[in-house]
């Protein structure tokens, strides 16, 4: 099908280029010429080149959301928050999937180059490099982690210290003195911010035998192979606080398949309150971390910060909140209450 232009329209309606270009944009043209050029523009279905008016408005109407992982369950609630949001505001949501360090870099350099209006990341591992990247940005974004003191960016993250207190202490109530921990890669900024909590929450305590797995990935089958070996032997743990809730799957199968009962032998946590954690038999305690909230506020902040770029940078922190299912206990659980974000506002250099 060959392609109208704004030209054919323009000899059509009997006026300039210039004026069909003005009257088709909005700009100033006399109603007479509007109508001719609209009535011109139908009759041979002119459509506008979206990429050109983006040009010309020096806007795209599109915004970036790069991920480490598309596929994860925590992502993907992240999205559908971030699009209802931006999508109220007239923009499409352009996504990104990012694996290692300097995919993020590479996103932030390449997507800044005027393909988006703005960016959220929410990398995997926070480098200099991508700190470097992230300063030179030219466009506003936001980031979903934790970074350094140090960087001056808007930033919404979850609290990890206080979501492993909520499990250590939920086990500890039930009597498991004997837990383990099964983390993913400790060269991950949710690995160490994870690892740390949980130290810091067992360290707590005087009584506790505690042990640490690190497993090859945040999936169901690093969470089955780093289980396997540490459930099958006689003095196996009473309880496993999975770093998220693809491991403690993970650990769920691999308890099955050497036939442990589930809570009964041993007990098993999750992170992340996914959808995995309901549909999964039994039921896996997690703590939900608020990935619908933290897309939320990242793109209600990037939405602020595209409108004034002078504003003070924000950090959010979403709490979490402790959902108990059939993994550590038979009791029906209570309906999730969650306290209020913490919003910090600093001077932004």
């Amino acid at each position: 099908m060959v392609r109208v232009t704004i030209t054919q329209v323009a000899a059509r309606a009997g006026v300039s280029v210039a004026s069909a270009s003005r009257a088709l944009n909005g700009l100033v043209a006399s109603p007479e010429t509007a109508a001719k050029v609209r009535d011109a523009a139908r009759e041979l279905g002119y459509v506008a080149d979206a990429t050109a008016q983006s040009l010309k408005r020096g806007r795209t109407l599109q915004l970036g959301f790069a991920v480490a992982d598309i596929g994860n369950p925590v992502y993907v609630e992240m999205m559908a928050a971030v699009e209802q949001v931006v999508s109220a505001s007239g923009y499409r949501l352009l996504l990104s999937s990012t694996g290692t360090s300097s995919s993020s870099v590479d996103v932030v350099r390449d997507l800044g180059r005027g393909y988006v209006d703005g960016l959220i990341l929410s990398p995997l591992r926070v480098t200099d490099q991508l700190l470097t990247a992230l300063a030179a940005a030219p466009i506003p974004f936001v980031v979903l982690g934790r970074l350094p003191a140090s960087a001056d960016f808007d930033t919404v993250r979850a609290d990890s210290p206080t979501a492993m207190r909520l499990v250590v202490d939920h086990l500890v109530a039930h009597g498991r003195r004997d837990i383990a921990f099964i983390n993913g890669p400790t060269d991950t900024t949710p690995g160490v911010m994870r690892r740390d909590g949980f130290i810091a929450a067992v360290d707590r305590y005087d009584d506790l035998r505690t042990r640490h797995v690190d497993a090859a990935d945040f999936t169901i089958a690093a969470g089955y192979d780093g289980a396997l070996p540490l459930l099958d032997r006689p003095d196996r743990p009473t309880a496993v606080v999975a770093a998220n809730d693809l491991i403690g799957v993970g650990v769920l199968r691999a308890a099955e398949d050497l036939g442990l009962r589930v809570p009964a032998d041993l007990a098993v946590t999750g992170l992340d309150n996914t959808e995995l954690a309901e549909v999964v038999r039994p039921g896996l305690t997690s703590v939900d971390l608020g990935a619908k909230e933290r897309g939320r506020a990242a793109a209600e902040m990037l939405l602020a910060r595209i409108a004034d770029d002078t504003r003070p940078a924000r950090t959010v922190t979403v709490p979490p909140a402790l959902v108990v299912r059939g993994s550590t206990s038979a009791s029906v659980p209570a309906a999730l209450q969650r306290p209020e974000p913490i919003d910090e506002e600093r001077a932004h250099g």
